[in-house]
C-alpha cells in the first residue's frame, strides 16, 4: 500500500510561519504532480498548491504570495512553506500525488496522505 507521510503540522500564532513536508515512495514521486490540499471544519477539501515534475507551480488565490510549494526530487519530498498565516488557514492539510497513466497495466491514480492539522490561533 502506497503511503504518503506528512509532517510539520501544529499550532502557530497569526502572522507566523510553518513548513509542511510530505514524503512519498520514489516510484510514485518521480512520476507525479504533487499537491497540497486542505479541509477546514465543515467545508469541502480545496486545492492549496500544486507542483509539476518540472517545477511549475500554481496556487489558490487565497494563499498566493504567502505560501510556497517546492519539491526535492532527490529526497522524494514535497514541501509547503506557509508564511503570514491567518486564522482562516486553519485546516487539515493533505498531500496528494497525481500519478499519470504509464501503460494500460499501470493506470493513473491519486494517492493521499493521512493529513496533518494546522491551527492558527493566538
Amino acid at each position: 500500500q502506497v503511503q504518503l507521510v506528512e509532517s510539520g503540522g501544529g499550532l502557530v500564532q497569526p502572522g507566523g510561519s510553518k513548513t509542511l513536508s510530505c514524503a512519498a515512495p520514489g516510484s510514485i514521486f518521480r512520476l507525479s504532480v504533487m499537491g497540497w490540499f486542505r479541509q477546514a471544519l465543515g467545508k469541502e477539501r480545496e486545492l492549496v498548491a500544486r507542483i509539476t515534475k518540472g517545477g511549475t507551480t500554481n496556487y489558490a488565490d487565497s494563499v498566493k504570495g504567502r505560501f510556497t510549494i517546492s519539491r526535492d526530487n532527490t529526497k522524494n519530498t514535497v514541501y509547503l512553506q506557509m508564511n503570514s498565516l491567518k486564522p482562516e488557514d486553519t485546516a487539515v492539510y493533505y498531500c496528494k500525488a497525481e500519478k499519470p497513466t504509464i501503460t494500460v497495466e499501470d493506470p493513473g491514480r491519486d494517492y493521499w496522505g493521512q493529513g496533518t492539522q494546522v491551527t492558527v490561533s493566538s
